[in-house]
C-alpha cells in the first residue's frame, strides 16, 4: 500500500537514537523529508540526517523559545510541515517506590516527558491553524495505561499524555478542521540499542513477557511502523484521539 507519505515533511523529536531513530528511518523509507531533533546527541543526529537525506535541529524542548526556534528552522528549511512526532522523553530507570522519589526527580520526569510533549504539541497545532491540515503523533507508554511500580513519576507523566492531553488536543484539533488529527502510540517493553548495550536481565524479561500474548519484547521498528501508519492520511484518515498500544498483548499485570 502506498501510504501517501512521499514528499511529506516530518519533524521527529528525540530522533537521534532508539525508537526516534527508527521512526525517522521509517518515514524516510516512505519518501518523506525528515527533520531529526536532538538535544545532546549532536553527532548521531547529523549522521542520521545525512543517511536519510534530512536535516538535524537542536533544541531544549523544556524551553519555549527553543521550541519556537526549532519549528522556525524546520519551516524555513522545508517550507512546510505536515507531520510532527512528539517522541522525546526520558525514563528515570532507577526503580523507586513513591516514598523514595524526590520532588526533584518528579519535576525532572514531568519536564522531560509531559512538558516537552506539551510545548511541541502547542507549537505544531498553532502551525496547523494556518495550514488547516496536519498530523500529530505523541509517544505515550503502557506505563501510563497500566501503571508501573517503581516508576510512578514516569507513569504519571505518560498517563497525562495518553489521556487528558490526547483527548483535549483531539477536540481542539477538530475545532481547527477535519484535516488535523492527534493520536498516541503507547509502546510497552521495547529493546533499544541502548538497552541491549546495557544488558537485559533474562529474569526481568521473563517477568515482563509473562502476561503478554507474544512472548517477546518489541523492537524500535515495531513502534516506528505503527507511527507511520497512524500518520498516514491514506491508512488512518478516520483515526483521531486514539491510543495504539504496541506491547505484544500486554495485560497490565505482574505475576509475583
Amino acid at each position: 500500500m502506498d501510504l501517501g507519505l512521499a514528499h511529506k515533511y516530518v519533524l521527529v523529536t528525540g530522533g537521534a537514537g532508539g525508537i526516534g531513530e527508527a521512526i525517522c528511518r521509517a518515514f524516510a523509507d516512505e519518501g518523506a523529508m525528515v527533520a531529526v531533533h536532538y538535544h545532546s546527541s549532536e553527532n548521531a543526529a547529523h549522521q542520521l540526517a545525512s543517511d536519510i537525506g534530512g536535516i538535524a535541529v537542536r533544541a531544549d524542548l523544556t524551553v519555549p523559545s527553543d521550541v519556537d526556534a526549532m519549528f522556525d528552522f524546520v519551516l524555513e528549511s522545508f517550507g512546510s510541515l505536515d507531520i510532527c512526532v512528539a517522541n522525546a522523553g526520558w525514563y528515570p530507570g532507577e526503580d523507586r517506590p513513591i516514598w523514595e522519589i524526590s520532588p526533584q526527580r518528579l519535576r525532572q520526569t514531568i519536564d522531560a516527558n509531559l512538558m516537552t510533549t506539551f510545548l511541541t504539541a502547542r507549537r505544531f497545532l498553532s502551525h496547523t491553524t494556518s495550514t488547516m491540515s496536519g498530523v500529530l503523533v505523541m509517544i505515550g507508554s503502557t506505563a501510563g495505561q497500566f501503571g508501573e511500580a517503581g516508576s510512578s513519576d514516569y507513569a504519571a507523566a505518560k498517563g497525562a499524555i495518553n489521556t487528558g492531553l490526547l483527548l483535549s488536543l483531539k477536540n481542539e484539533a477538530a475545532r481547527i478542521g477535519d484535516g488535523v488529527r492527534v493520536n498516541v502510540i503507547a509502546p510497552g517493553w521495547t529493546v533499544t540499542p541502548k538497552r541491549m548495550a546495557e544488558g537485559i536481565d533474562p529474569v526481568l524479561v521473563a517477568k515482563a513477557t509473562s502476561t503478554m500474548a507474544r512472548k517477546q519484547l518489541a523492537t524500535p521498528e515495531d513502534v516506528a511502523r505503527q507511527v507511520v501508519l497512524l500518520a498516514s492520511d491514506v491508512a488512518s484518515a478516520h483515526q483521531t484521539g486514539q491510543v495504539v498500544t504496541v506491547a505484544g498483548g500486554m495485560e497490565g499485570r505482574q505475576v509475583p
